[in-house]
């Protein structure tokens, strides 16, 4: 059982007469996590997988929902982006049961934070829960056993059941991948040509790292522009992929408009091309380690509540940063590296036109980029 970062967090927000929403992919331990909760308290679980609880929560009156209550102190709703007009629903229980802790999970942000941004108002704490990160690994495995695992865990990722199933992690991966990355997405957004769907991400995950460019995209995959960004969107509030933009504010060559995809797990995305070769006779090795970098820090923005502001910086000279932080008004370039040679720096003119300050992060020194 892994130990997470959140639970601390959520802890201090427990009976504050506010609902605890987490979101996040399937199979990320959103369920375990609430479960911590639900120890020495009367509670009801309701799945909302489960057609009967859908029926019984959709649109049900103060009488009925004081009837599933019961003497429950506490409620927990699974994957409730499931269940029609869960807003109204959540809103009658927070405003008329006082004395219930309500808890809420749900695994796609498109479905769930639509139904209940405007009904739960004022009335929730959102947290987003993602595959276990770096620092709960070692944390839970030690320093010695994480430095040992690197190259693994840039091939498998950090899924629990993977991490929990050594020698199985294929098979698990390919489950998620079918399961939910297919399966769930293409019912919750409607889409209709799932096979518009698999060429997308598949094209998405062999330029992972790299920017996109929709047009090239939309030929590749045989769909107009607009139909690329509406799925990639899609991707997004799925817990796909997530997006950087470029910095830009001085210089007149800096690319404006452009955008750089990353996985949130690298398992996945080494599933959805078939590769699990090792790191030593692969040619997107770099690739791995930069996904693996950004979508580790990305946790931790979201774990720690951090302000910084996340981009990458190219010109059209080719004169590039891989990731740029700023915070409180301070821009920081880092340059990744598997292995950095001695000497390596980053632009000049990124760092002599913004003052940054620059930070090379490689094999030998990453985990003080990957914990805050």
């Amino acid at each position: 059982m892994y130990e997470r970062s959140l639970y601390g967090v959520i802890t201090r927000k427990v009976d504050k007469n506010k609902a605890i929403v987490i979101v996040g992919p399937r199979q990320v331990g959103k369920t375990t996590l609430i479960q911590h909760f639900l120890k020495d308290r009367e509670h009801r679980f309701l799945d909302a997988d489960d057609p009967t609880v859908r029926a019984l929560l959709t649109n049900p009156n103060t009488e009925e929902l004081r009837r599933i209550i019961g003497n429950a102190t506490t409620i927990f709703i699974d994957e409730a982006q499931r269940i029609p007009g869960i807003g109204i629903t959540l809103k009658i229980i927070t405003d008329q049961f006082k004395s219930v802790q309500l808890f809420v999970s749900g695994s796609s942000s498109f479905e769930l934070s639509n139904k209940l941004n405007e009904p739960l108002t004022g009335r929730k704490w959102e947290y987003e829960l993602f595959p276990i990160s770096w620092e709960e690994y070692e944390r839970h495995h030690g320093y010695l056993v994480a430095e040992q695992q690197v190259e693994n865990r840039l091939l498998y990722g950090f899924y629990p059941d993977v991490l929990n199933h050594p020698g199985e992690e294929r098979d698990i991966l390919r489950q998620l991948v079918n399961s939910y990355l297919y399966r769930d997405i293409l019912a919750y957004a409607n889409i209709r040509k799932p096979e518009i769907l698999e060429k997308l991400v598949r094209a998405l995950a062999l330029q992972m790292g790299n920017e996109v460019n929709y047009n090239e995209l939309a030929q590749t995959v045989g769909v107009d522009r607009k139909t690329i960004q509406n799925y990639i969107n899609i991707l997004a509030q799925g817990y796909v992929i997530f997006s950087l933009g470029s910095y830009k504010r001085n210089l007149r060559n800096e690319i404006k408009k452009s955008r750089k995809i990353y996985f949130y797990d690298n398992g996945i995305r080494n599933m959805i091309i078939g590769n699990f070769n090792s790191l030593d006779i692969r040619q997107d090795k770099g690739a791995l380690w930069e996904n693996f970098l950004v979508s580790e820090r990305k946790k931790q923005y979201v774990y720690k509540d951090s302000f910084s502001n996340s981009y990458f910086w190219r010109t059209r000279q080719q004169q590039e940063v891989d990731y740029v932080e700023e915070l409180n008004g301070k821009l920081t370039g880092f340059e990744f590296k598997w292995k950095a040679k001695s000497g390596l720096k980053l632009p000049g003119t990124f760092t002599e036109t913004y003052a940054a300050d620059t930070k090379i992060i490689d094999r030998s020194n990453f985990r003080d980029f990957v914990v805050i």
